[in-house]
């Protein structure tokens, strides 16, 4: 199936893993620049029609899929038998971020690739820039040309009790595919009513979440602004933005990981009185996101990451 503004298709993953997958083809033929959407927890890819057809005609060609645990890759009658609601990990996450980089160098061999991610793909995109052991592995992390986090989950707003996290951590070693409810107050997503209320009765967004998925998003984040931040490759730009009153994903904390990053090219954008979704915020908000973010790209299409300086 498809339609005019995408093309949707099932292709295999890592481990044979059937993931549901959207591309918004660039109006100009030959992209630009490619770009890889990595979604938030609990939503999917359908959540974005209002955003990337803006890039595909501006000239850039976005390829997005339903993460693993989450939207049609977990919830479509032609999932895979294996795929379960809420069910992933870290090490799965980047590992799948990583086999759709590599497909997408492998379509689109000359041209740039840029990695957007929201809210937990936003944690997770920062993540994938600074691991020290695969996945990903250098090679792949060398062939990105720069990254977009917008509202990463680096830490949250109101952080979870830390007895239940200490709790959940250990019980995560004996059922780490226990899934338990992570819900998030809709009114705080953003500032359009209707737009958060179509979440709330949604039936791909399921606020549930694995004892093993949920202890590496909040962990994780704490690493990244504690430790591996010092691993960012100096020569591969990053953008963050973030909206001052977001009350999912802190701020503050995306203020602190960019102070601590000595990379060459690094932009902090943040959006006064800005919710969590910003792309879903009215007033001409999302618009204005967008008109940055493509021309944060578009600016950088020219430079490929380059080995000698990393």
């Amino acid at each position: 199936m498809s339609s005019p503004l995408f093309s949707e298709t099932w292709l295999s993953g890592p481990d044979g893993l059937k993931f549901y997958t959207r591309t918004y083809n660039s109006d100009s033929g030959q992209p630009k620049a490619v770009i890889l959407l990595v979604h938030g927890f609990t939503e999917h890819i359908s959540r974005y029609d209002s955003v990337l057809p803006v890039w595909a005609k501006r000239g850039f060609t976005v390829f997005a899929f339903d993460q693993r645990g989450f939207g049609r890759t977990a919830l479509d009658p032609q999932r895979s038998e294996q795929s379960a609601y809420g069910v992933t990990s870290w090490k799965e996450q980047l590992g799948d971020i990583e086999w759709w980089v590599q497909h997408l160098k492998k379509e689109y061999p000359a041209r740039p690739l840029f990695l957007l991610g929201q809210s937990m793909g936003g944690g997770l995109v920062l993540a994938f820039a600074t691991r020290v052991q695969p996945p990903p592995s250098k090679d792949t992390v060398d062939s990105l040309s720069g990254i977009i986090a917008t509202s990463p989950l680096i830490l949250q707003t109101q952080p979870a009790s830390k007895f239940l996290r200490k709790i959940g951590g250990t019980v995560r070693y004996l059922v780490p595919g226990y899934t338990i409810d992570a819900q998030v107050a809709i009114e705080h997503l953003s500032h359009d009513a209707a737009i958060n209320e179509a979440f709330a009765k949604d039936p791909l967004a399921i606020q549930k979440g694995s004892l093993q998925g949920l202890h590496d998003m909040l962990s994780g984040g704490e690493q990244l602004l504690w430790h591996d931040f010092q691993h960012w490759p100096r020569a591969l730009p990053v953008l963050i933005v973030h909206g001052t009153a977001d009350m999912v994903t802190s701020h503050k904390a995306s203020q602190e990981f960019y102070n601590k990053l000595t990379v060459e090219d690094k932009t902090l954008s943040l959006y006064e009185d800005g919710y969590h979704e910003l792309h879903n915020e009215p007033s001409g908000v999302r618009e204005k996101l967008l008109d940055e973010l493509i021309a944060w790209v578009e600016a950088r299409i020219d430079t490929q990451p380059s080995l000698s300086k990393l």
